[in-house]
């Protein structure tokens, strides 16, 4: 059913409810809130906040997303799509509950590595990517590499307020620095403005109370938080301690065991800890990109 339609098919239900069409102006003022209108909101599921009329819509560079080897909706089926989908699963069934053990907060799912440039910015953006083709699901994928962000910049979007602005900004609504992409169910949600303080934020009752609000308010949405490496910074082990499900990017043939070691004994506090060896080139694929659950 188109926009349009669904308006008019809306219209004729408020008519019905008894609701004075003729005072509303245009479709600038909110539809007026009657018992019946109010019961039908409050039945229905709550909706994505990507779809609040005060997220900035934004066109993702398909051209430059390309280039960095990401998912292309509507692309010819690719091998890394079909690795990301193997990837996926796991982590949706703990989303949904289907886990041995009932997972606080399993819809939210850190992506982080141990050192730098393993490619878990790369991992974090196409795993949103292929969640977002989910049915049941929405996606938020939340740029929380607050110190090197390069989510925006991979996908082709310009830099703009976001997480630590309303980490750092009291009454700041949520809403307003989200972006909405033209890729149905995903949602961006950028850094922000850098601050030198970005450690006791991401610590703050503020991120505490941001958290239980993604986690629980919408059970439909998964919520991606690309992160900065964990031996380097703090930020991430901050993080990991407020997550449901990590992911640790390896890369293949340069990370050291023990480095990863020390990696995943940084986030133990963590009720699941899942791994992606990344940059594979073995026997499974020579000239494949080779990201493959651990």
């Amino acid at each position: 059913m188109s926009t349009i339609e669904q308006a008019a098919k809306r219209l004729e239900e408020l008519r019905r409810a008894g609701v004075d069409i003729s005072a509303m102006q245009g479709g600038s003022q909110p539809i007026a809130e009657t018992p019946a209108t109010r019961t039908e909101q409050t039945s229905a599921p709550s909706p994505d906040p990507s779809s609040d009329r005060r997220s900035k819509p934004v066109t993702l560079d398909l051209v430059t997303m390309g280039r960095a080897g990401l998912l292309i909706p509507g692309a010819p089926r690719s091998k890394v799509e079909d690795e990301f989908r193997i990837i996926k699963r796991p982590l949706l069934e703990n989303a949904k509950g289907l886990s041995a053990a009932p997972i606080h907060r399993a819809n939210l799912i850190m992506v982080t590595s141990a050192v730098p440039d393993e490619g878990k910015t790369f991992c974090a953006i196409n795993l949103a990517l292929s969640m977002a083709m989910e049915m049941d699901h929405s996606v938020l994928l939340i740029e929380a590499d607050v110190l090197r962000p390069s989510v925006l910049a991979q996908m082709g979007l310009a830099p703009s307020k976001g997480l630590l602005d309303v980490l750092s900004t009291p009454g700041m609504d949520l809403a307003e620095v989200l972006l909405k992409t033209d890729i149905p169910k995903l949602t961006v949600l950028p850094a922000g403005t850098a601050s030198s303080r970005s450690t006791e934020l991401l610590a703050s009752a503020a991120m505490d109370s941001l958290l239980d609000e993604l986690a629980s308010n919408y059970s439909d949405r998964i919520i991606i938080f690309d992160t900065p490496p964990l031996l380097p910074t703090t930020e991430s082990r901050v993080l990991a301690t407020k997550m449901g499900q990590v992911v640790m990017v390896v890369e293949s043939g340069q990370t050291t065991l023990d480095t990863v070691r020390q990696a995943f004994a940084t986030v133990e506090v963590c009720p699941v800890v899942m791994s992606i060896l990344n940059k594979y080139r073995g026997p499974k694929g020579a000239s494949a990109y080779g990201y493959y659950a651990a």
